[in-house]
């Protein structure tokens, strides 16, 4: 499976790729700009700005997600811009500290690889379990919108729900396509989603599309209060901690290895969390939303033939595109492609991630990771990384048996 690479290719698979993780980033992005009122124009100069930076760096394929914690309950309870940015700062004063003291190192060196491969199989199940509830339209957004398919202007064939249809036949795309090298499944699935939002979407804002030179505004949303730093750092902050720690860290690099060999010599736990402090330190400061990287992002563009930065410019010169030239009205663009295909995007990455416990053979391992996989299904990853960090060391130290 390891790829080798310090090159930097463009082309059909890099394309592909770089368009694998939509179904993460979009659905949350879409939430914290309708429900929160996020700035469009910074949530996506921000992303873009992430992604062409960590590529130039890393010089390997590396994933730009929102931070799911803050991300899901922000949207869930309805919270106000001031206080998600003012969590982004706060993300980012941690990952910036732990980063430059060293103090991930030890994290890292000291996180069994049973709990290691316990996080993936977790986070990609839950990108499959979300994937699905796209396709039947019963995700959080969804049900918030009453609608399967919030931007379309048909919801239904008889019985048949739309995003049914649409994520069926965007999984036969993908499963005929999916190792073909001339024509590349993702950007097939997301050309499928475009033309099914052109013809059959409801086109709301179309309109008012203008192209124009949009700079973002610095602080678009003033500088938070001491309560918004508070609300935050109990309710978003602590709660994401563990799990950035876990996932887009120490899982993350793991992956990056397994993937691009000594390609992914710049991916370490250190490189990772000062990337991502800085990111939410620019993130903040043009009003996007909490930002990381992500075993499952990596999992994602993987899948769909990422294997070189080449994807991190691809992507991320889109984004900057869109926020520099359509400035508030690029969610316009973004609303054509339909949430079943998000949806199918999100089954294939999560089956690649969950994939990667084929390694593990010893039933003790096993034990630490299914244990993590129900715990993170009843409360959430911190809590699973937590308990799996636990379990391992009293099993390695003879404290309990399987």
């Amino acid at each position: 499976m390891t790829t080798s690479t310090s090159s930097i290719r463009f082309n059909r698979l890099e394309l592909a790729g770089s368009l694998g993780d939509l179904g993460t980033l979009l659905p949350l992005a879409i939430g914290m700009i309708m429900v929160n009122g996020l700035s469009p124009s910074g949530l996506f100069l921000a992303i873009g700005v992430f992604y062409v930076f960590a590529g130039l760096y890393y010089r390997v394929t590396v994933p730009v997600q929102p931070m799911k914690v803050i991300g899901a309950y922000a949207i869930a309870t309805g919270l106000g811009p001031s206080q998600i940015t003012a969590s982004g700062l706060l993300v980012a004063i941690v990952l910036l500290l732990v980063g430059a003291t060293g103090a991930v190192n030890l994290i890292g060196k000291y996180t069994p690889k049973p709990v290691i491969r316990g996080v993936q199989l977790a986070t990609g199940t839950v990108l499959m379990a979300q994937g699905i509830k796209f396709v039947l339209g019963t995700s959080t957004f969804q049900a918030m919108a009453q609608a399967g398919e919030p931007y379309l202007s048909i919801q239904s064939l008889g019985v048949i729900p739309i995003g049914l249809i649409i994520g069926t036949m965007g999984m036969a795309l993908t499963l005929c396509f999916l190792n073909d090298k001339r024509f590349p499944a993702g950007i097939l699935v997301i050309l499928f989603g475009l033309l099914t939002g052109l013809f059959f979407g409801t086109h709301e804002g179309f309109n008012r599309l203008e192209l124009g030179i949009h700079l973002p505004d610095w602080l678009p949303f003033g500088f938070p209060s001491t309560a918004d730093f508070s609300l935050a750092l109990i309710t978003l902050v602590l709660p994401q901690i563990p799990m950035t720690l876990g996932n887009a860290v120490v899982a993350n690099a793991d992956l990056s290895r397994e993937y691009f060999g000594p390609g992914s010599r710049k991916v370490t736990y250190k490189g990772l969390c000062i990337s991502m402090g800085l990111a939410n330190v620019f993130s903040f400061l043009v009003g996007g939303m909490p930002l990381c990287h992500g075993a499952g992002g990596l999992a994602a563009h993987y899948r769909f033939g990422a294997r070189t930065a080449g994807s991190n410019l691809f992507i991320g010169t889109l984004f900057i595109c869109l926020a520099l030239f359509l400035g508030t009205h690029a969610i316009t663009l973004v609303h054509l492609i339909p949430f079943a295909v998000l949806g199918v995007l999100l089954i294939f990455a999560g089956s690649q991630l969950a994939m990667t416990i084929r390694d593990v053979k010893g039933s003790s391992d096993l034990f630490v990771i299914v244990i993590m996989l129900a715990m993170t299904l009843a409360t959430n990853l911190a809590v699973g990384f937590g308990v799996g960090i636990v379990l391992a060391y009293a099993l390695k130290a003879g404290k309990v048996s399987v």
